[in-house]
């Protein structure tokens, strides 16, 4: 496999730019061209009765935000990335799981007695079922906030790297991929299930990050190759 140095970044903007300044800066050449695109949806607001806002990701934060300017629920996140996004947003109380949508859900039961109602602001298609995580006890109600669609794109022409950051991108990615472009590239799954549709591939390198979370799916790069 040759040394890293073009990355294949997959995911949707806005963060496909966040990440492509990520590896500039590590000194790396990003090439940024999303398999999925992120579409805000406008459903009907029921509110009444919620004592919490949860969520999985920015873009349910940005797509909540862009319906209400009310901030005033307090804000449990699935991770650190998601509750800087909140804050940023306006809200004042966040507290984040730093962890996946298990550790978000732990977190939730630890802090919230029967009765509660926290609504989980979702992705039409959502990557897990918070309410299922939750259990008993807390209701967890599910506003749909946001779409992710495929752009159609086609592999870029040079890269050596593939940065994965969600089991759909991984499954779109799955059917792009000829052998021979798989067995010259190396991908970067950002957690288990991501990697998963990458498996059988026959890539020359498949890593997983040691953290669900954008510095780890970078770290796990390594070091960049020399310019060409």
């Amino acid at each position: 496999m040759p040394p890293i140095r073009r990355v294949w970044v997959t995911r949707a903007e806005p963060g496909a730019t966040r990440t492509a300044e990520a590896l500039t800066a590590l000194g790396f050449e990003p090439v940024v061209q999303p398999l999925l695109a992120v579409r805000f949806l406008a459903p009907p607001l029921y509110l009444d009765g919620v004592d919490t806002l949860g969520f999985t990701s920015r873009n349910g934060v940005a797509a909540f935000a862009a319906l209400t300017p009310d901030r005033h629920w307090p804000v449990l996140t699935v991770g650190d990335a998601t509750a800087v996004a909140a804050r940023e947003a306006g809200f004042v109380t966040v507290t984040s799981a730093s962890g996946a949508v298990g550790d978000l859900a732990t977190l939730i039961r630890e802090t919230h007695g029967s009765g509660t109602t926290l609504l989980h602001v979702s992705a039409r298609v959502a990557a897990a079922d918070l309410g299922s995580h939750v259990g008993d006890g807390v209701t967890v109600r599910t506003l749909v906030a946001y779409e992710t669609v495929e752009t159609g794109c086609t592999p870029p022409q040079a890269f050596e790297a593939i940065l994965v950051h969600s089991p759909r991108a991984a499954r779109i990615l799955a059917t792009l991929l000829t052998p021979d472009l798989a067995g010259r590239c190396m991908a970067v799954a950002i957690s288990d299930a991501a990697a998963l549709a990458l498996r059988s591939l026959g890539l020359a390198s498949l890593r997983v990050a040691a953290q669900p979370n954008e510095a780890s799916v970078t770290a796990a790069l390594g070091k960049p190759g020399s310019p060409v």
